[in-house]
């Protein structure tokens, strides 16, 4: 039995932070009943593998996954697994997570179902959920001091075209050359069926993938500056903008600006293609990812003693990577002491040994720390 629904919940936080922790969130959440340990064993893993793509492959955050320590569980699971993000401030965000419940719940709830051999038996469960805490995860892990940067896969607005005159003959120029521009993109008929659509609306959205219902779209705002218009799709993370003025037009170019590292690029007329675009998002999505891994690997330290990592998280914040032996009780010491949890467990079995930070003892296990939200 697979179920999958979309429901809000309300958690009575103490300190509420935008998207991360709120009083009240909508989340997807999944339950299943199996014959099987094995089959639900299977289940929980292969969603932990849908969330890990997802975020990586869509929201282009790099993720690391792995189990849960007893400490950090869901209560009465058998086993928790999570994905769990670093941010841009160095703070741990559990991204998503996916339990095997074994037949905990089924016992607490009398979850049973007749058996091959006729037989009534406990089914073996599983839960997993993500949440709007993703689009805080978003925002924490791309966007800057000017306002969103969104991955090209979920930007609503791909690219947004300026149009730069003064004059009436200039407006009528730029504008009819921007048509055209657009209409090599979208085709001629999405930009006729546009122009029904939205008539005389002052920002024209053109289907770029009516799929994903993703535009790009034209400003004609005529009382809006240029600049203030620049600024606009800036804040809303429109991956690329173009520029398109007399000079422009008269010389059968535009120019394209980049959202993540504000590149400019004068191309011709001629190479604004949907190849060409379609380039250019893909580079966009790859670059994003590969900076926010950056900003994990620079953040992350490995740390032998206690005290190092003691002075670590008095004066910092990242990921470090360390051997330990979880307990309930040594993680509750170690919280009391930095605000750091076991974010996860790397490797439960290292093929090497080394010393456990806290203990000094021998250990095999391989630990993520770090102080999340």
């Amino acid at each position: 039995m697979l179920i999958n629904q979309w429901a809000n919940v309300v958690r009575w936080e103490k300190r509420t932070r935008l998207f991360l922790r709120t009083s009240e969130f909508l989340w997807q959440e999944g339950h299943t009943a199996h014959e099987t340990a094995e089959e639900a064993r299977e289940e929980t893993l292969r969603i932990l593998e849908c969330y890990r793509a997802f975020a990586e492959d869509v929201l282009a955050i790099p993720v690391l996954v792995g189990e849960k320590t007893e400490a950090e569980r869901f209560p009465g699971a058998a086993h928790t697994w999570c994905i769990e993000g670093l941010m841009q401030d160095g703070k741990a965000l559990q991204m998503g997570t996916s339990h095997d419940l074994g037949q905990n719940f089924a016992k607490a709830f009398e979850i049973r179902f007749e058996g091959r051999d006729q037989q009534l038996e406990h089914a073996w469960t599983t839960s997993w959920g993500v949440s709007t805490r993703l689009i805080g995860a978003i925002i924490m892990a791309h966007s800057d001091d000017e306002g969103l940067v969104l991955p090209p896969r979920i930007a609503p607005t791909l690219a947004a075209i300026v149009p730069i005159y003064k004059t009436d003959e200039e407006r009528k120029l730029v504008l009819d050359y921007i048509r055209g521009l657009v209409a090599g993109l979208v085709g001629e008929e999405e930009v006729a069926a546009s122009e029904s659509r939205f008539g005389n609306d002052q920002i024209q959205r053109c289907f770029y993938n009516r799929a994903t219902e993703q535009y790009v779209v034209v400003d004609r705002r005529e009382t809006v500056r240029p600049g203030d218009k620049f600024y606009h799709w800036e804040q809303r993370g429109v991956p690329f903008r173009i520029e398109v003025g007399p000079r422009d037009q008269a010389s059968g170019n535009l120019v394209v600006k980049n959202r993540m590292n504000r590149d400019k690029e004068i191309l011709a007329a001629s190479e604004f293609t949907r190849e060409y675009l379609d380039a250019k998002l893909d580079a966009f999505q790859d670059a994003l990812f590969q900076r926010a891994m950056e900003v994990r690997e620079n953040n992350t330290h490995s740390i032998d003693n206690y005290k190092d990592f003691c002075k670590f998280f008095k004066k910092k914040r990242g990921f470090v990577r360390c051997y330990f032996n979880p307990s309930v009780e040594a993680e509750a010491t170690v919280k009391s002491h930095t605000k750091a949890t076991v974010r996860l467990i790397l490797n439960e079995e290292s093929q090497t040994e080394g010393k456990c930070v806290f203990t000094g003892e021998p250990s095999r296990t391989e630990v993520i720390f770090g102080i999340a939200y």
